[in-house]
C-alpha cells in the first residue's frame, strides 16, 4: 500500500534523533542536554522511585528503594536508545521490504541486535539491514565503554566523601566539621582540606554535567551523600570566614567559590533556576535559631571566635545566600539524606550527626571537651 511509504519520514527522524542523543550523551565531551537522559532518567525513573520511597516511614527504608534509581535509570536509557533504533529501522523496512509491521520490526530487531534470524534478499532492504546491524553494534560498544567511565567518576567522587565521615560526621554537617578539627587541634590543616575539596568540586562539576546520570547514583552508606558533603564543606568555610575573618585560611574562600559554581552548573543540567547574583541581604531558609545551634556545638568544644554571634550571622547569611537555594533544591530533587541545614525531605525527621566525644580512662563519658592533641 502506498501510504506505507509515509512511515519513512518518522523512521528516519527517529533514527536521527536517537543517534544525536547517543552522540551527545556518550561521545561529545560537553554538557549538552539529551532529552532521553532528561526525560527517561531524570523524570520518569527518578520520580517513580521517589514516589515509591515516600511510602516508607523510615529513612533507611526509603534509601533502600532509592539506591536502585540510578542503575535502573541507566538501563532504561540504554534500552530506550536501542528501542528507538529498532523502531526507526522497522518503520523504514516496512514499505521497502513489503512486510507486515510486525515482520518489519522482527527483521529490524534481528539486524540491530546482530542475530541474523531474519533478513531480506532485496538490495535496498539489505543495505538498511547492514546499517541497522552496524548501528546496533556501535551503540552497544559505546554503552559497554560508558559504564567503566561512569563508575570511575563515581569512585573518584566517593573517596573524599568517605574520608569526610570522620571529619564532619554522618550525615555531614558544617559546624561538626569545624568542631572536630578544633577538638583534634587540626584547624591549621583545614586549608589543605579546602584545597582538596576545591579540586573535588571542579571534578564533580565536570563529570556530573557530562554524565548527569551520575547524579542519581547514591553513596554506598545510607547517610553519606556527595551533595551533603559539599554543602557541609562550604558551610564550614562560610562559618569559619564569618566567625574568624583574620585567621580563616584563604582556601576557604576558594572552595566556597568553586563549591557554589559546581552546584550551579549541576542545577543547570537539571534545569533548576539559579539566582546568579544574589545580594548579601537577601533572605535565606536557614533560621537564626538553627545557626545558633551550630554555634553552640562550636562553643561546646571551645572554638575561638573573633566576631560576636550576631555579627557572624549577618556575614554567614551573605555567604550562604550564594548557594543555599540551589543546594536545598538539589537535595530535594536527589533525595539526599535529611541532614541539618539541608532542608526537609519526604516527611522524614532531620538526622543529626553523632557528636564525637573525647573519651579517655579519666573521662569515660567524654563529658569534658578537651582536645585530643595540642596543635
Amino acid at each position: 500500500m502506498q501510504w506505507r511509504w509515509l512511515a519513512l519520514i518518522p523512521g528516519v527522524a527517529l533514527i536521527a534523533s536517537t543517534a544525536l542523543s547517543v552522540l551527545c550523551s556518550l561521545v561529545v565531551p560537553r554538557a549538552i542536554q539529551s532529552r532521553v537522559l532528561r526525560v527517561v532518567g531524570g523524570k520518569v525513573v527518578s520520580r517513580l522511585f521517589s514516589f515509591a520511597a515516600r511510602h516508607r516511614k523510615s529513612w533507611a527504608a526509603q534509601d533502600r528503594v532509592l539506591a536502585f534509581a540510578g542503575p535502573v535509570a541507566l538501563l532504561a536509557v540504554f534500552g530506550t536508545w536501542l528501542a528507538g533504533f529498532l523502531l526507526g529501522y522497522g518503520l523504514i523496512l516496512w514499505p521497502l521490504d513489503h512486510l507486515s509491521l510486525l515482520g518489519a520490526m522482527r527483521e529490524a530487531g534481528s539486524s540491530v541486535f546482530t542475530l541474523g534470524t531474519a533478513s531480506s534478499a532485496r538490495a535496498l532492504p539489505t543495505v538498511v539491514n547492514y546499517a541497522a546491524a552496524g548501528t546496533g553494534l556501535l551503540v552497544v560498544a559505546l554503552e559497554i565503554a560508558y559504564v567503566p567511565t561512569l563508575y570511575s567518576a563515581f569512585n573518584r567522587r566517593e573517596v573524599l566523601v568517605t574520608l569526610l565521615q570522620g571529619r564532619a560526621g554522618v550525615p555531614a554537617w558544617g559546624p561538626e566539621l569545624l568542631a572536630r578539627h578544633e577538638m583534634g587541634g587540626m584547624l591549621p590543616r583545614l586549608g589543605g582540606l579546602y584545597a582538596d575539596w576545591e579540586v573535588w568540586a571542579a571534578d564533580v562539576a565536570e563529570s556530573h554535567t557530562n554524565y548527569p546520570i551520575l547524579l542519581f547514583f547514591r553513596s554506598p552508606h545510607r547517610l553519606r551523600s556527595w551533595l551533603l558533603g559539599l554543602v557541609a564543606v562550604i558551610d564550614s568555610a562560610a562559618l569559619y570566614l564569618s566567625l574568624c575573618p583574620d585567621t580563616a585560611p584563604i582556601e576557604a574562600r576558594m572552595v566556597l567559590r568553586m563549591g557554589f559554581e559546581a552546584l550551579r552548573e549541576i542545577a543547570a543540567v537539571l534545569r533548576i533556576p539559579v539566582e546568579l547574583d544574589p545580594r548579601p541581604s537577601d533572605p535565606i531558609q536557614l533560621t537564626e535559631a538553627e545557626f545558633h545551634e551550630g554555634i553552640a556545638r562550636l562553643m561546646q568544644v571551645g572554638f575561638g571566635m573573633e566576631r560576636s554571634e550576631a555579627d557572624a550571622w549577618l556575614h554567614f547569611k551573605g555567604w550562604r545566600v550564594n548557594y543555599e537555594a540551589t543546594a536545598l533544591t538539589l537535595a530535594r530533587v536527589l533525595n539526599a539524606p535529611p541532614a541539618p541545614w539541608s532542608g526537609p525531605r519526604n516527611g522524614v525527621a532531620e538526622i543529626e550527626p553523632l557528636a564525637l566525644l573525647n573519651r579517655t580512662p579519666d573521662d569515660p563519658d567524654g563529658a569534658t571537651p578537651t582536645r585530643w592533641r595540642r596543635g
